[in-house]
């Protein structure tokens, strides 16, 4: 009976949430708090419950995150992450810190435990992509050069989800994160996140090209939510969450030439599990406890919003943009949504948070849903407040100061030099990360498969030497193209610092030395991260010095085939990232 009650309460979601898009559309106000509310209208807490089965509740929360963290990567993209830009990045990485720690201070003024603290700040440190995108197409301000620079920032929160989603499961399922446990979990990050990126990036948007050649609609859709559940299973399977694995399935996917198309067929879907997750999430909360917990809500709310509006447009200002486009990024970005509430459920799921969170975090939510149109509206009269406001000394400064940053923008021979910079570091970080992952698959593979060696006659020592070679020797030609790529960043940095008129007649040795040191610090650096990561599996010291000798023999021998080896994967890579869609423009 339960498979029928299932439908039979999916039946009264969807009819709710149909009738809730009508009326707040017609009234002029957000559908998603309308989704919330209906929850809460036909929810176990409320008389005359229509929706009462917590199993039931349960299934359609889990699909409607599924499908829409599927939604939310396909709009994530790589090609995007790489588009958002250095500065931009670290704007979003400073905004996140700091409303993390604002979260976790405010959840210990308000007398909470350490972990419920550390749920608040990560609810509060992200922002909604749905809301911020409805916001600005409602408004008309898509096509604003702001509006640029707030879905950059979204697209970076969307990355950085991955890391908080990952760490907030390891504190929520062993209550702490000591060092030794941060080195696991950051390994583990690094293999299914990276490793999965990679692979992904190789087979799947090839694999959807295929199918979509058939041209059918139906085989397409059923195709790509096959990737998107299996992403889901693998990642429960590893100790994630299934939003997790659907987000990255979701990325992967946005990177097949036939993306545009599959987007277009899953709108629907995106738009219709929008409304199940969201009315779920009504569904999940108590308005009595609700009304008990109504000033601390409050004052998240005014946390988030002045939080966020104020790093936010401090940060664009700094990057040099101008006052205005600033102040309306930092005011777009004033709100939490749907990655919190993925979140909040997560903490509850696994019994790490207190009770009301969960409806603390929702109304929250839903103030700052709210009140973010009207605060984007707003732009031009908090403009002149500041203006009358601030002193004329301080206004003189910041103009100063944005005159003094488009100085120093990147022309001519300079936007080259700076542009080849980019390239190489991007190009160390990527090899880098690859690196470590085969060192961390080591790693997983000696926690889990140990009893194998152990059948092979294989002891302790014998088999960290045996795994630790292999990721060694598979490391190889990453090895060599870092060596390749740090030697060329080394040669430039040589070239654009040291000057002849300083250096005299030993510019060239100086040049020389500082082109061998960087490449050189590069693979010490390396070697220390790998070893820490991979300590784990490090043989006895006398073996691993025999095996990196004999890696350096076979890196020497084989220079030249190991290099071709990595250009072919690295071709791969840029020929999956940099094709063209097959309606012939970019995917979303």
């Amino acid at each position: 009976m339960h498979d029928i009650g299932f439908v039979r309460d999916l039946a009264f979601v969807m009819l709710v949430a149909g009738t809730t898009t009508v009326i707040f559309q017609r009234l002029r106000l957000p559908v998603l708090p309308g989704y919330i509310l209906a929850g809460v209208l036909i929810g176990p807490h409320t008389p005359g419950v229509l929706v009462a089965d917590p199993r039931t509740i349960g299934d359609i929360s889990n699909l409607g995150v599924v499908l829409l963290m599927f939604t939310l990567g396909l709009e994530f993209s790589v090609r995007k992450l790489r588009q958002v830009g250095g500065a931009l990045l670290l704007v979003t990485v400073v905004e996140v810190g700091f409303m993390l720690w604002l979260g976790y201070e405010l959840g210990q003024l308000f007398g909470w435990s350490n972990r419920s603290a550390l749920f608040l700040g990560a609810i509060m440190s992200l922002s909604s992509t749905m809301v911020a995108t409805r916001t600005l197409t409602e408004n008309g301000l898509r096509q604003w050069p702001f509006a640029r620079l707030v879905v950059g920032m979204l697209v970076a929160e969307d990355m950085l989800t991955i890391v908080l989603l990952t760490l907030l499961t390891a504190v929520a399922i062993r209550g702490t994160v000591q060092t030794g446990t941060a080195f696991s979990l950051i390994g583990h990050l690094g293999l299914f996140v990276v490793a999965g990126m990679i692979v992904g990036l190789l087979l799947l948007p090839r694999l959807v090209d295929y199918i979509a050649h058939f041209d059918r609609d139906e085989t397409l859709l059923v195709s790509v939510l096959g990737i998107c559940f299996g992403a889901s299973l693998l990642a429960d399977r590893l100790g994630f969450s299934v939003a997790l694995g659907a987000f990255l399935a979701g990325a992967v996917v946005a990177e097949a030439r036939s993306a545009p198309r599959v987007i277009h067929l899953v709108e629907p879907l995106r738009d219709m599990f929008a409304a199940l997750f969201f009315v779920a999430i009504g569904l999940k909360i108590d308005p009595v406890q609700l009304s008990h917990y109504a000033l601390p809500a409050i004052f998240v709310a005014l946390a988030v919003m002045i939080g966020k509006s104020v790093v936010c447009s401090v940060g664009m200002f700094f990057i040099g943009h101008d006052a205005r486009t600033s102040l309306r990024t930092g005011l777009c970005m004033a709100q939490i949504g749907e990655f919190s509430f993925v979140i909040a459920t997560l903490g509850l799921s696994l019994n790490a948070v207190d009770d009301f969170i969960y409806p603390i975090a929702v109304a929250a939510a839903l103030i700052c849903m709210l009140v973010s149109p009207y605060l984007l509206r707003s732009t031009d009269v908090i403009a002149g407040v500041g203006q009358r406001v601030l002193p004329t000394s301080f206004r003189l400064l910041m103009s100063s100061y944005s005159g003094w940053l488009e100085n120093l923008r990147p022309v001519d021979e300079n936007a080259t030099l700076a542009a080849m910079f980019r390239r190489l570091l991007w190009h160390i970080a990527v090899n880098i990360a690859l690196v470590v992952t085969l060192f961390v698959i080591g790693a997983y593979v000696n926690a889990h498969h140990a009893d194998r060696f152990t059948q092979w006659g294989l002891d302790r020592d014998l088999r960290h030497s045996v795994i630790w070679a292999c990721a060694l020797f598979f490391s190889l030609p990453l090895l060599i193209a870092i060596y390749r790529k740090a030697e060329a960043l080394g040669m430039l940095l040589a070239e654009l610092g040291i000057r002849e008129r300083f250096a005299g007649s030993y510019t060239q040795a100086i040049r020389q030395v500082l082109a061998r040191l960087i490449p050189l610090a590069t693979l010490l650096a390396l070697a220390v991260l790998v070893s820490v990561l991979g300590s784990a599996i490090l043989p006895p010291r006398g073996v691993a010095v025999f095996l990196v000798a004999v890696t350096v023999v076979l890196a020497v021998v084989l220079w030249r085939a190991l290099v071709k080896v990595h250009a072919r994967l690295q071709a791969a890579l840029r020929e999956t990232l940099e094709k063209p869609s097959s309606d012939g423009h970019e995917s979303n």
